[in-house]
């Protein structure tokens, strides 16, 4: 049977559409600069293996075959974070696990970890895992920077998560600028450089507005941001882990799961 072409032009003018399309256009870039021979194995391995397995889960539990999209994005953002040069398997599993972790930890209805973010440090002892973030466009010239910040502008926007954005945003610089003015400013330097660099923007955009696992509210949201911000730069501090945003904002995840569940109690 042929696509739906109505239904797939609806589709890509739904937030988690353009999120899809956002994706693949920096991949495109990113792929055709790296080198498609070194990220297709990890790309691929990454999204077949997160859209199977959830499609399975899903089968069991419903009885009907569904195409598991927001899986396929958990895949795709794991590939482009894991380094291209790690084995392909190392994606594949690292995206199983965040699959899991979204069926198996769940407050009501909604996941409470980010499930790409908690695959990958959950995985990272295990593989000792390279995370390039080469899907943020690290080794290309400073101008592709600024397509990037449009580029997650736009779905920032789009999705209404600007304050916890700008929150996360605002307090990483200035947490690393008051490290830089008041303790050794060398220790901080290789934030403001590729890849540290565009990764917290990547992150900023693509991550830590993930509609699932990041409040609706404001107000909320600029709380999320803030404590997001504050646990990456004290992981980075006081652990030096490659992870630091990651865990900075699975901490972040605790809380707004913590919060969830505060508001199902009060409503009960």
């Amino acid at each position: 049977m042929p696509p739906d072409r109505s239904a797939l032009r609806r589709y890509a003018r739904t937030p988690k559409g353009q999120f899809g399309l956002l994706l693949l256009a920096m991949t495109a870039v990113a792929g055709t600069h790296t080198g498609w021979a070194q990220v297709a194995p990890g790309l691929l391995g990454a999204t077949v293996a997160a859209t199977l397995v959830d499609a399975l889960w899903l089968r069991w539990r419903s009885g009907a075959w569904t195409l598991p999209d927001g899986a396929l994005l958990t895949g795709w953002l794991v590939a482009l974070i894991v380094s291209p040069h790690e084995p392909w398997h190392v994606a594949a599993m690292t995206s199983v696990v965040g699959v899991a972790s979204k069926q198996l930890m769940r407050v009501g209805r909604a996941n409470v970890f980010n499930p790409a973010a908690f695959a990958l440090v959950a995985t990272f002892y295990v593989f000792d895992t390279g995370q390039s973030w080469w899907g943020a466009l690290p080794e290309l010239p400073l101008p592709w920077l600024l397509v990037l910040a449009a580029a997650g502008v736009y779905i920032t926007l789009r999705i209404n998560k600007a304050p916890v954005v700008l929150a996360f945003l605002g307090g990483f610089a200035a947490l690393a600028t008051a490290n830089a003015f008041l303790g050794n400013p060398g220790a901080v330097a290789e934030l403001y450089r590729a890849p540290d660099l565009h990764a917290a923007l990547f992150f900023a955009f693509f991550m830590v507005t993930d509609p699932p696992t990041s409040p609706p509210k404001h107000p909320d949201q600029l709380v999320y941001g803030a404590i997001t911000a504050v646990a990456a730069f004290a992981v980075y501090r006081v652990v030096g882990a490659a992870y630091f945003l990651l865990a900075g904002l699975l901490v972040a995840n605790v809380w707004e799961g913590w919060r969830k569940r505060r508001v199902r109690q009060q409503r009960a």
